[in-house]
């Protein structure tokens, strides 16, 4: 197992970090707790030191699985991160409530690395003055936090100001080699880097899209490597290929995704890919691009749309629909997303008036009300009410 270095307190962690959002499920879709905890104890015997869940996750139980996952001196072995349920927060004292909650659930005193969850600008703005900064002042000075960070689902520009608002010691963002520009993307990865946090990176094969099956035509340059490798196994060498890059989740619920990912944390250095290797990838992005429905950047040019659809996103989830094959997955994703359930105002694509501000604004010079009407017919027809309900139950689960 590689290691690298946080910037501001020296912990060596582990380039592969376990994500436990995507534990292996029994049919009944509650966690396969022998399988699960197997693969997190073999992982975490082969090197793994960094393990990261959240309060939704697995309809909240995937922090009390953790605390039986981690038993007999697991925890010791490992750095504990998660998260605070930000669209759940209406006070400052909902702040300690969920985080001793949270300490109760994992049976620990302290989390290692604690973030504000799922952070966009409106986010951030409300948490913030719900009194966010001293909650996390007062929980590092009595030792229930160690170090404070926050996860980034938000636009490009606000990235930066979010970075700069707070002494952080680490961030979580979205990232891989179709995302250079979405959310964060490479130009906020560097930027945290700048300022010696410590980069978490999230989704690096965007939920398993960029691992597995993949369209045939992207399957056909992979094998034109010279160094045969797996779709998974390109996506996570570029991403470690970055320096700025700390750790890397993976939400491992097979075991073979743990024995490879073990070996390829063995091996992937950064600056370790050469420019054939990175023009083969460039390549492969291109290709994406060309099946994609809307040839969307994630740019943000056209944000905010003057009746708050949620242009890229929308696009985003419309460009997954056709690329791979989980529409149910897509569609519920859609509904989540854009359904407001996070704190945000909806973004759906039926909010459009075709006012045409946003073409305006576009460098790609795309049709985007003309788009749009494409999402509204795939994304919003029968069942939409029934997968926010959904969405729902996943996100507000209070009492678990």
């Amino acid at each position: 197992m590689l290691y690298r270095k946080m910037p501001k307190n020296g912990d060596e962690l582990s380039i592969l970090g376990f994500g436990a959002m995507r534990l292996p499920v029994k049919e009944d879709g509650t966690i396969d707790e022998e399988r699960a905890t197997n693969q997190i104890r073999d992982a975490i015997d082969n090197g793994v030191n960094y393990v990261d869940t959240a309060w939704p996750y697995h309809m909240g139980q995937s922090e009390p699985f953790l605390r039986r996952a981690l038993s007999d001196g697991y925890r010791e072995k490992v750095k504990l991160a998660t998260k605070l349920p930000t669209w759940m927060v209406d006070s400052r004292e909902d702040m300690d409530k969920f985080l001793n909650a949270q300490l109760e659930k994992l049976n620990t005193d302290h989390i290692d690395y604690y973030l504000i969850h799922s952070l966009a600008g409106e986010l951030w703005e409300k948490v913030e003055s719900l009194g966010v900064i001293d909650f996390l002042e007062k929980a590092k000075a009595d030792g229930r936090i160690i170090n404070a960070g926050f996860s980034f689902h938000g636009a490009p520009d606000e990235f930066k100001p979010i970075v700069d608002a707070y002494e952080w010691d680490f961030c979580q963002i979205q990232y891989n080699f179709l995302d250079e520009k979405l959310q964060a993307g490479t130009e906020g990865l560097e930027y945290a880097a700048s300022k010696d946090l410590g980069v978490i990176i999230m989704e690096p094969l965007r939920g398993g899209l960029l691992a597995g099956e993949v369209p045939t035509s992207i399957e056909d340059i992979w094998n034109e490597g010279s160094t045969k490798r797996t779709a998974a196994e390109w996506a996570l060498r570029w991403v470690w290929n970055h320096p700025e890059v700390t750790v890397v989740l993976s939400g491992m619920n097979e075991e073979a995704h743990v024995e490879e990912n073990l070996r390829i944390a063995d091996e992937a250095n950064s600056d370790s890919l050469t420019e054939n290797e990175l023009k083969l990838i460039e390549r492969v992005e291109n290709k994406y691009r060309e099946l994609m429905k809307a040839g969307c950047t994630g740019c943000s040019y056209c944000m905010p749309c003057p009746v708050g659809v949620d242009i890229p996103a929308c696009f985003e989830m419309y460009n997954n629909l056709y690329l791979f094959d989980n529409d149910d997955m897509t569609k519920l994703m859609y509904a989540a997303r854009l359904g407001g359930i996070t704190g945000a105002e909806p973004g759906f694509a039926s909010l459009c008036v075709q006012c045409n501000k946003c073409i305006e604004k576009c460098p790609q010079h795309l049709e985007i009300p003309t788009l749009l009407e494409s999402v509204v017919e795939d994304f919003e027809g029968p069942g939409l009410e029934q997968r926010i309900e959904m969405a729902k139950m996943f996100l507000a689960n209070k009492d678990a």
